[in-house]
């Protein structure tokens, strides 16, 4: 799966220098911040199109809205915007790390200060969710709505956990790209395809959850390349589109993107090549857009509370659609006031419904910020852990997060997952130091 073509490998840097020579990675890259940006807004939108809820029957039914629309395939390969993700998360990571370690900082003081980013904002948002959730079992709402909710609003977790993974394996497996980068991409690249072609063989899907390491932290090494200024052309485009499609044909991956997402296959990893092809076509009209002050202001505004946004928009979502439902059915017309998805009046009340999407999400984040603000400052970390100590706080993070998808996001899942993720971050606490600032928001 290697279609990229990657220059011979530099003698290995020595401890603290950047491979390229400078003693520090260079700065922000203004294109890529705002794809990163645009790539959130992008989930928040195909997640607030997903939910739906409608009164049929005489029952309620709150599920995926596009799931059985003819057009969602096509709309798949449009929308599919986590492989892009990765990797302008790839190339942060790598200029990131580079940046730190040049000044000193161990492979494990990284790792923690990434769990000190990525954990306690998610924390809060657990926990607040359990309480809600909790709240609606009191006042008697029915168990599966209960349990419909709280499986809707754990669906992007997934994203987490495996976010949490890559960020861990960031030194190692930045180390790897630096001494043998052709060798490291084709490597996860055969590990993508045995999986694949296991599943297929033997029909246990189960098997093709390894692709959730394999698949991401190849989309990860994408974003190395492009840190080190390679990147991927027409020709990769068109050979990884064409492999895709052979892969769809033979079965060994659904042709809907969403679906691919569960498990992964070699698809999403070749989708990664293809958008890389196309950032490096935009790049230089995407700069100059970064530079408009509008543009500027958006995407930093975005990528500040990135893990806000992602943490609270599902939520957000879902019990909004439940409060229209109580509005509709205090107004005694749920079943004729709330449109059956993907009929025609669904449809023409998406616009309104994506703006106030926008609006509940926008005030549930400002809300949470400000809580944010309160809490998390308080938190004080190591700057470094033993590898053991470390290991476990990694497998706690991600644990937490698989815990909630098991269990389809019951309330007892999303408690015991909030707690892994509670035990994750005590173990990265230092409360001998003081706190000088709130960990940022960027995932």
């Amino acid at each position: 799966m290697s279609l990229i073509s990657i220059p011979p490998a530099p003698a290995a840097p020595s401890p603290g220098r950047d491979p390229r020579g400078a003693g520090t990675a260079p700065a922000r890259d203004a294109a890529v911040d705002l794809t990163r940006a645009a790539c959130l807004l992008a989930v928040v939108v195909v997640h607030a199109l997903m939910v739906g809820v409608s009164v049929q029957g005489g029952e309620v039914v709150l599920e995926n809205a596009l799931e059985s629309w003819g057009g969602f395939t096509v709309f798949s390969w449009c929308a599919q915007m986590m492989p892009l993700f990765f990797i302008a998360g790839g190339f942060a990571s790598a200029t990131h790390y580079r940046r730190v370690s040049a000044q000193g900082t161990t492979s494990s003081g990284y790792v923690v200060a990434r769990l000190g980013r990525l954990l306690p904002i998610p924390l809060l948002a657990a926990t607040a969710t359990a309480l809600v959730l909790g709240g609606l079992s009191v006042a008697g709402v029915s168990p599966e709505i209960v349990a419909a909710a709280g499986w809707r609003m754990s669906q992007p977790l997934w994203f987490l956990g495996v976010y949490v993974l890559c960020s861990a394996l960031v030194p190692a497996m930045l180390a790897l790209h630096e001494r043998a980068p052709r060798l490291t991409l084709g490597a996860l690249g055969a590990g993508i395809v045995v999986v694949d072609l296991v599943r297929l063989a033997t029909g246990v899907d189960a098997v093709g959850f390894a692709n959730l390491a394999f698949v991401w932290m190849f989309v990860q090494q994408l974003g190395f390349l492009l840190a080190d200024g390679i990147t991927a052309g027409p020709r990769a485009a068109a050979a990884a589109l064409a492999g895709a499609g052979l892969w769809i044909a033979v079965g060994a991956s659904p042709a809907n993107l969403f679906g691919a997402l569960n498990p992964p296959t070699a698809v999403l990893a070749l989708l990664g090549v293809v958008q890389l092809a196309a950032f490096t076509a935009l790049r230089p009209a995407l700069t100059r857009l970064a530079t408009l002050p509008a543009f500027s202001r958006g995407a930093t505004a975005v990528n500040g509370r990135a893990m806000t946004i992602y943490s609270w928009h599902m939520s957000a979502t879902v019990l909004l659609a439940g409060a229209l439902l109580v509005s509709a059915q205090l107004g005694g017309s749920a079943e004729t006031a709330l449109p059956l998805p993907l009929s025609s009046e669904w449809w023409l009340s998406r616009p309104l419904w994506l703006v106030t999407v926008a609006a509940v999400v926008a005030c549930t984040v400002t809300a949470a910020t400000r809580l944010e603000r309160r809490l998390v400052p308080r938190l004080r970390f190591v700057t470094h852990l033993a590898p053991a100590r470390t290991l476990l706080a990694v497998l706690c993070g991600a644990g937490g997060v698989l815990v909630v998808l098991a269990a389809t996001g019951s309330l007892t899942a999303w408690l015991s997952g909030a707690a892994l993720i509670a035990a994750a971050i005590g173990l990265c606490l230092d409360r001998r130091q003081k706190a000088n600032a709130a960990p940022s928001s960027r995932p």
